[in-house]
This record gives C-alpha cells, structure tokens and sequence, in this order.
C-alpha cells in the first residue's frame, strides 16, 4: 500500500502592489506604516451628481511600463494593474521565469467585478452610435478570467489558470485555492492575487444606490475610510492590485530564494444569509478564522494579529468584531487588529491581495499598521484595533480576513518560518 503524500509547505517569497499610496512593495508599506492615506476626491469622472465624491486612485500609472503598450491599449485598466503587479511580484522574488518549469507555473489573479470601464465605455458607443461602433476587443477586455489569461501569457506559465470571482473575498480565495494547488504538488510557482478598477461613473452609481459609500467626508476625503470609528458612514473605493509569488517550500529554497513567510492556513465559508448584509450572528466567518488555526496546528492564543475585512460600514465592522470574538474566545482581547482599508480605501475583488501583502510584511518587519481616522470608540466594536498608530513589535502569526457580496467568507494564515 503506497504512503499517503504529505502536504508541502508554502511559501511567499514575492509581493506585488499597485494601489493610491504606492506602487511597489516598499512604497506600499512604508504608506501604510506612516499611516498615509491614498484617499482623495475623486477626478477620473465628474462627480457633480454623485452622492459620494471620494476615492482612492491609482494615479500616474503608465501601462506601458509593464506591458507591451498596443497590448495595454487592448485590455481594461483591471487587467493592466494585474499584468504590473504580477510582474512587480516575480522581480520581488528574483524569479527567472526562463528557469521555472512552465507546465508547473499556475496564475490565479481574479476580480470582483471584471472590465467595468470596458463596460462603460462600450455600452455608451452602442447606445450613441449603434452595434458596429463596439469594439471587436470588448468581450476579451471585460470578462474577470481574462487577467489570469493575459498574465500567464505574459510570463509563460502553463499551469492552472482560470478565474475566481466571489465579489470582496475574491483575491483570498485565489491565494488560498493556490495554496491548496501547492500543498499537493501539482505546481511548484503560482502567481496569485486581484485586481480591480470600478472607479468609474457606472461603478459609483451603483454603490451609491445601495447607500454603501461613504458621503460624510466629501470635503475631507482623508478622513472617509474610518473603520470601526463610531461616525464610519460606509466604504470608500479604491481601485489597484495586489499579487503573490507562492512557491513550494523546496522549490523556494532549491533556487535560494529570500522567504517573507509560509501561508499555512486557508478556509472559505459561506453565510447563507444575504446576498449584501453580513451574518449578524457572524458564524460562517468564525468558523473560517478558527479552521485557519487549526490547520496551521495553532491555537487562538497563538495568533498576533488580524488584518480586518474592516470596511467603514455601519454592519460590517460591528459584526466581523463579533466574529472574531466568537473565534478567538478570550484570546480576541489580546489580539492585535487593525484595518488597511483605513488608508488604501476598497479594493474590492483585490482588497484580499494587497491585505495579504501587509500580513506578510507585518510578519517580516514586526510592524502591524494602523487603523487611522479612529476617533470616537464605538460600543459595538471594543477590540484592540491598533488606532492610529503603528505597532512594534514580535509578529510569528497573521490571519486575513474578507468577505463578500453573497456571503462569501475567506481566511488566510500566515506565520513565521
């Protein structure tokens, strides 16, 4: 009878960010740990009737830089944030892809919403100048699977590759569904995370019809993402990318690459109670952060600290506070949390890439970031949330969390080598 295959380990040993407060790695951490937001009034559309004014921008972002330019041209500015990121992910980890076995190479780079300026712009040019005004090139820029198709294009990888789509959590799930891919061996190299770009007037309005953005701080847009402040008024878009070189442990330490840490945990769940409201009861995200744990072989006494889904709204923040606090027990009191979206704004199907990236430099640098614009404490929220101000100190584990639209549910766990 054969021996069961052990699980291999993973590692991250590349990170790639593209967001409003920097792009690179260095210049995305050094942002959050200053406490700097990214968040301004918004200027790639005229907001004059939009309820909500702010947002969080990528600006002076050049294609080109990453990818062949005409190619840049043909593809909707998600995918071209997934292209810079990949590629800023694998000069991070020093990958040569010329030297990684391409059918063992995966990309998992997914996003919440897909081409929504495609959509945009092609539905005006149909309505404006009938069907023969569309561009031959719409469908292959608007779909949410494209990214991971033109980024293995891009680097050659041969692997898995497909697209995960589950709104917010989107970008944890193609990292922990990598992770898995990894732990049995059928890759070695994945590049894994999201991207989105929904700053757009179609994006905002819908948003703003559901009453889920923020409209309190237009005329101080710094001070709009203010998760579990008690005066948060709802999210604050932002739009950007963030991916991961994951390897297997061997494979890592075979080519003598630099580790930030291994990703040991993964769980999705689901809450099977709205398709936008958080479970109140908060079990499904519970379940997720303690199944985390256990895989890692931790305990919640282990666990330094959360990177929060911690969106500024009224419901989320209240509930995921509770859900962190039926999954910990005790252990939630001594737990550090704090959210980045305080500073990058909402990143939506790429807010898990960019929050696993702080876990992971959190881990190697011993610096948790802050939550800034937490003023007023609010009854409803009372963990320690890390407020405004960076923490130093031993950081061995880190767990991310996210949840979606549909009551999508992810973890990550992250810890020292």
């Amino acid at each position: 009878m054969a021996e069961p295959i052990q699980p291999k380990r993973v590692v991250v040993t590349g990170i790639g960010t593209i967001s409003s407060i920097g792009t690179g790695i260095d210049a995305f951490w050094s942002s959050l740990v200053a406490g700097k937001s990214g968040i301004d009034k918004v200027t790639r559309f005229d907001t004059t009737d939009f309820p909500s004014k702010v947002g969080s921008e990528v600006r002076d972002f050049n294609a080109g830089d990453y990818m062949d330019p005409k190619e840049a041209r043909r593809n909707d500015r998600y995918t071209q944030f997934a292209v810079a990121s990949s590629r800023l992910a694998l000069e991070d980890a020093a990958v040569d892809t010329s030297k990684v076995d391409a059918d063992r190479f995966g990309v998992l780079v997914g996003s919440g919403i897909g081409g929504m300026e495609t959509i945009q712009t092609q539905s005006r040019r149909l309505y404006e100048g009938g069907p023969r005004k569309v561009s031959p090139f719409m469908i292959p820029s608007l779909i949410a699977n494209i990214a991971s198709g033109v980024v293995a294009i891009e680097f050659g990888a041969k692997g898995p590759n497909y697209g995960i789509v589950s709104a917010c959590s989107t970008a944890t799930h193609t990292i922990g569904e990598s992770f898995r891919m990894l732990r049995t061996g059928e890759v070695d190299i994945m590049l894994a995370g999201g991207s989105e770009a929904a700053i757009t007037e179609l994006g905002y309005a819908g948003f703003c019809s559901m009453r889920a953005m923020s409209t309190n701080f237009n005329d101080t847009p710094e001070r709009s993402s203010r998760p579990f402040d008690k005066g948060r008024d709802g999210f604050v878009m932002g739009e950007g990318a963030g991916v991961l070189v994951l390897e297997t442990l061997e494979h890592a330490q075979a080519r003598g690459a630099r580790i930030y840490c291994e990703l040991a945990g993964y769980a999705a769940t689901c809450d099977a109670f709205h398709i936008t409201s958080p479970d109140p009861d908060g079990h499904a995200l519970s379940v997720a952060i303690k199944k985390v744990i256990a895989e890692a072989g931790l305990t919640p006494e282990d666990v330094d600290y959360i990177n929060a889904h911690g969106t500024s709204t009224p419901y989320n923040d209240k509930f995921e506070t509770g859900a962190i606090k039926k999954a910990l027990g005790d252990a939630a009191r001594s737990v550090r949390v704090s959210s980045t979206k305080s500073m990058t704004g909402h990143l939506l199907g790429a807010a898990g890439g960019v929050e696993a990236a702080a876990c992971c430099k959190a881990i190697q640098t011993g610096i948790i970031p802050p939550t800034i614009n937490y003023e007023e404490p609010d009854e409803d929220c009372d963990l320690d949330y890390t407020p405004n101000v960076k923490y130093e100190g031993t950081i061995k584990v880190a767990v991310n969390n996210n949840s979606g639209f549909g009551g999508h549910n992810a973890s990550l766990l992250f810890k020292a080598l």
